[in-house]
């Protein structure tokens, strides 16, 4: 009773605050954030979904002409991102996420061939078949056949095409291998420059090396020359066992504990 109330105070006075209302809530708005009621951002979906399943099928008739085919594939592109607007305003008043359905309708639109499960055209699974250009513009019936858009896209199918091995085989040659690398000489001129470099830096490491082991070993030689008497062996054990010697013999640590004794008991008699 109160609906059928309404309605006709709003057809007795237009100008009331009710029509007005409701000729606001009727007309679309450009930007899907000013609405505000989730039931009539679904409505407005829906229209925009009708709107592209109306240019679908008419863009499907390669008479129109190439500027109202072009033309009319603008549009489609254009209700296609208002679509996704709304969608986002959806899910933001509370309602499903369109979007992500829609991407899972498209993956499946492949397999479907661009028909509903009822064998008629979906214009959802419609824009998932359609081809893509840069950008995320689509191409829909007569504008794929349009001039330059179906050369784009056939060098584009080529360059995706999937080689086989016996394709990619075929293109290789010995110089991939490097089995003619040397044949032209400068390879191996560059090669002896190089292990030339390296044998002189070898010698010079190996002199180096050569001489400081004989002066080590000079050095370590006087330090025990004299070591038979007392006070060379004082000095040993006063200086300790030197860095060079890793492991001090037997004989070695058996007089150092009898030294240390001997010192002991003379400061214990003394």
């Amino acid at each position: 009773m109160l609906n059928k109330w309404v309605k006709m105070r709003e057809e007795e006075d237009p100008n009331s605050l009710l029509s007005r209302r409701a000729a606001q809530r009727s007309k679309r708005p450009h930007l899907a954030t000013q609405c505000e009621h989730l039931a009539d951002a679904e409505r407005f979906r829906m229209q925009i979904i009708r709107e592209i399943a109306d240019g679908i099928k008419k863009i499907q008739n390669p008479g129109m002409g190439e500027h109202a085919i072009r033309d009319l594939n603008d549009q489609i592109n254009k209700l296609i991102r208002e679509k996704w607007h709304w969608n986002r305003r959806i899910k933001e008043l509370g309602g499903k996420d369109f979007n992500k359905e829609e991407r899972k309708a498209m993956l499946q639109a492949e397999q479907q061939g661009g028909t509903g499960p009822d064998g008629k055209e979906d214009p959802q699974l419609a824009i998932g078949l359609a081809l893509k250009g840069s950008g995320g513009y689509r191409y829909f019936g007569a504008a794929k056949e349009l001039p330059g858009v179906k050369e784009l896209f056939a060098r584009h199918a080529a360059k995706m095409t999937k080689r086989k091995r016996g394709d990619i085989y075929k293109y290789i040659t010995p110089d991939y291998y490097g089995l003619r690398d040397e044949e032209d000489g400068v390879l191996l001129e560059l090669e002896g420059e190089m292990a030339e470099v390296q044998r002189k830096e070898l010698k010079e490491c190996q002199d180096k090396y050569r001489k400081d082991a004989e002066t080590e070993g000079t050095r370590h030689e006087a330090d025990y020359a004299s070591d038979d008497s007392d006070a060379a062996f004082a000095q040993t054990l006063s200086n300790g066992i030197p860095a060079q010697v890793a492991v001090p013999s037997q004989q070695l640590v058996a007089e150092m504990l009898l030294a240390k004794k001997k010192e002991a008991l003379l400061d214990r008699f003394a």
